[in-house]
């Protein structure tokens, strides 16, 4: 049975959501990256489905959820999450994080109860994306930290700027290995064009400075840790990860498996199935 409706926020937001699968299955929930839609887990959702009742959902501002203007701070995306859990009635539910998704798993921890959250999946987000200028080499990798403090408000302004699509695609590039299917990469880029420039801006700039190193000792349920030697992340910042959890492993994918930032996109079999056996644990 499928469904795909909307909830309302606190705050008067209409979130679009999907669901699929058997109604009485164990609940799967995916949660999408910066500026990406539900449609992005279209392969995971086909193949989850039989087993799993499978919610994915669009962010505000993203895909074919309201477009306020306000709200693009993650901890407003985790009240939003928090909103989706209680009022759709998921229970001991996995929840999927990719990049941005996985932030807000983190900041959704800091400030909610956890008793709707079975295990955790964080698929290639570092704890923080910008670094401290006194950090070492190995403190920026450890870190996963991408960015310096400038760097962050140069892309925000470039967002923000009469070339944003330019800024846009060219960073969608990089988060796909060269040999993505070139018609499946148009139409991932299209959707996520569904996001407004200011909001994308906004959002990009309050998640890439928040570090969310105190959250992951208190994490106490089972965590899979998801990266790619070939992602603009670093490999060490998700090994880092995993071990700062308390039942924590990290499974990575090579850069000729499709290891990009969007591995479970380019390489749907491998994901699913390591996915699949961690469900099983």
């Amino acid at each position: 049975m499928a469904t795909e409706t909307y909830i309302t926020t606190p705050d008067g937001v209409r979130l679009r959501y999907w669901q699929a699968g058997p109604l009485n299955a164990p609940n799967l929930v995916f949660l999408t990256g910066w500026v990406q839609t539900a449609a992005q887990f279209k392969k995971q959702v086909e193949h989850f489905k039989k087993n799993y009742r499978v919610t994915t959902y669009d962010h505000r501002g993203h895909g074919d959820s309201d477009k306020p203007s306000f709200g693009y701070r993650v901890y407003r995306l985790a009240a939003d999450l928090e909103s989706l859990l209680t009022q759709l009635d998921l229970r001991d539910a996995t929840l999927i994080g990719h990049s941005m998704g996985a932030a807000i798993l983190w900041a959704h921890w800091d400030i909610f109860p956890h008793t709707r959250t079975a295990k955790l999946v964080f698929v290639d987000q570092a704890r923080t994306l910008t670094h401290n200028p006194a950090w070492t080499d190995e403190e920026k990798a450890e870190a996963g930290s991408v960015f310096s403090p400038d760097g962050v408000y140069d892309i925000a302004n470039a967002l923000r700027g009469p070339r944003w699509k330019d800024t846009w695609t060219t960073m969608a590039r990089q988060f796909y290995t060269p040999e993505v299917d070139g018609a499946e990469f148009e139409w991932a880029l299209q959707n996520s064009l569904k996001a407004a420039p200011e909001s994308a801006a906004a959002l990009m700039q309050d998640l890439a400075v928040t570090d969310w190193a105190d959250v992951f000792p208190r994490i106490t349920v089972p965590v899979l840790v998801v990266g790619a030697r070939g992602s603009v992340a670093p490999v060490a910042g998700m090994e880092w990860i995993a071990k700062q959890v308390q039942k924590g492993r990290v499974v990575v994918f090579e850069k000729e498996e499709g290891g990009s930032h969007f591995m479970f996109f380019e390489n749907p079999d491998k994901f699913n199935r390591i996915l699949e056996e961690f469900l099983a644990e």
